[in-house]
């Protein structure tokens, strides 16, 4: 961000992060993720809004320095920095939208969690979104970066949602394959079809299953040279014995010299960087979700107990955040 006023910079975010959000409810974030001009025509259709509607959300985006325009009837392009802004963006949009249901009805998380659970919900698509923006910067670079150098044959993605992740792993690792296990069959249905616009579709196989059927059936682990799973095992966790359950099936059938690759949180983080954000994560997983984060050396035991002989923890980018890599 440009300003250095606190102040100034907590308006900036404010903006941005709405400005930003209705561009995704708009259909606009494919536009602005790929990084060259679009002209107004594109815009309108991804939106599905006429010219005369689309056309002053432009002029605010260009206003707010998010978009640039040489002319007055050229090509938008995404300013420089966007990448950065919609990461900082992330942290308010989850914070405040994705996790709204949790700040509107507080007193009743509190004296009926489970009840108030049921009925208040979050919007999936918001955690997705927000996670996304937050993810890209926050964690993401981590995560390819250590199984990129590794070169692995084969991939197993736990809870991979639509599969963005390992989609993109498919096509930085040509040679490779992988398997997207998801809860959700409607995340599995797009990861198929994001698979296929990606032209890694021969090579990705989707499995729609919980995480926790691998006790009983761990056929999808089978020979993987790379077991992940982001930010999903701290919901596993919650029962313990099926956790272990996880972890050993993933050790047994990792291939040899493979390795568990978790991307997770760990709670209350002191250090000054971390502290804030930390707090709320911790406290809405524990008070509104019914989660309790293991802590960091707990984390590791539980890898060493399910009989991993290495295992590491790297501090990512988004605040108690975690890359915990556990060799077979």
């Amino acid at each position: 961000m440009i300003s250095s006023d606190v102040s100034e910079i907590a308006a900036d975010l404010a903006a941005n992060a709405t400005l930003l959000e209705i561009a995704e409810n708009l259909g606009l974030s494919p536009l602005l993720d790929r990084g060259t001009p679009f002209t107004l025509a594109e815009a309108t259709t991804a939106a599905g809004v006429a010219e005369a509607r689309t056309l002053p959300f432009l002029h605010a985006m260009v206003a707010a320095g998010l978009l640039e325009r040489d002319a007055e009837t050229g090509p938008f392009a995404p300013c420089a920095d966007l990448a950065d802004r919609r990461y900082e963006a992330g942290y308010l949009s989850w914070s405040l939208n994705a996790n709204r249901p949790y700040i509107d009805h507080a007193e009743r998380f509190l004296r009926e969690p489970e009840a108030a659970g049921r009925q208040h919900q979050r919007d999936g698509r918001r955690v997705a979104v927000s996670s996304r923006w937050i993810g890209s910067h926050g964690f993401y670079p981590g995560v390819l970066s250590e199984i990129i150098n590794r070169k692995p044959r084969r991939i197993v993605d736990l809870g991979a949602g639509a599969g963005a992740l390992l989609i993109r792993l498919l096509t930085e690792l040509p040679t490779s394959t992988g398997v997207a296990l998801d809860l959700s069959s409607g995340a599995c249905e797009e990861a198929e079809r994001a698979g296929r616009r990606a032209q890694v579709g021969d090579r990705l196989t989707v499995v729609n299953r919980s995480v926790e059927t691998l006790v009983d059936d761990p056929g999808p682990l089978d020979g993987a040279d790379i077991v992940h799973a982001g930010f999903v095992m701290h919901d596993v966790a919650q029962t313990p014995e099926v956790f272990a359950g996880v972890l050993r099936a993933c050790r047994e059938h990792l291939a040899d010299g493979g390795c568990l690759v978790i991307t997770d949180a760990v709670p209350y983080v002191d250090t000054p960087g971390e502290r804030a954000f930390s707090a709320l994560f911790s406290y809405l997983h524990e008070s509104s979700m019914g989660v309790r984060l293991p802590a960091e050396n707990q984390w590791c035991e539980l890898f060493r107990q399910a009989g991993f002989s290495d295992v590491t923890s790297t501090p990512l980018r988004m605040p108690g955040s975690r890359l915990f890599v556990a060799t077979r």
